[in-house]
């Protein structure tokens, strides 16, 4: 039980979307950061991917202390489970519990929308602006250098692709 007075209590929180932060990488994908666990007291994170055409995404890793969840709400996402490469559709929805493998691509040459819930919520939106920023100013990272910005965001690469 995470509440137990027996009562109710006025603890809900509204923020408009035009408070709602986002980033943007060089590929055009855009995430907006709609929920990170500073909006939910670290229950959960919630972000908006809006992927354009391009193709891109996150080769096979995992993570040590949060679950991740896809929901593809309009076009064509690939999502690996950790043993095969699956074309999600507009209402699919993968589940990876912590430890598990995973990716997600957009090859679709079209763009797609997707929904990526963490629990609990970790400041993944960190992370994204980190990666963003490597991106956009064109750096070429070592693997070395790659492990140490992944390990920091909990993040730890897999075989798969």
């Amino acid at each position: 039980m995470s509440y137990s007075k027996d009562i109710g209590e006025v603890s809900a929180r509204y923020r408009p979307a035009g408070e709602v932060p986002s980033v943007t990488y060089p590929s055009g994908t855009h995430v907006v950061f709609t929920a990170p666990g500073t909006a939910t007291n670290g229950q959960y994170g919630l972000f908006e991917w809006n992927m354009t055409g391009t193709p891109g995404g996150a080769g096979p890793h995992f993570h040590k202390t949060f679950s991740e969840s896809f929901y593809v709400m309009e076009g064509t996402v690939r999502l690996f489970n950790g043993e095969t490469w699956i074309d999600a559709v507009k209402g699919d929805f993968l589940y990876v519990p912590p430890g598990g493998i995973h990716a997600f691509s957009n090859e679709s040459g079209a763009p797609a929308r997707m929904l990526i819930m963490f629990a609990p919520g970790p400041p993944r939106e960190e992370y994204f602006t980190e990666l963003a920023g490597i991106r956009a100013a064109g750096r070429t990272l070592t693997e070395e250098e790659w492990i140490e910005v992944w390990a920091r965001h909990d993040q730890y690469p897999a075989g798969g692709r």
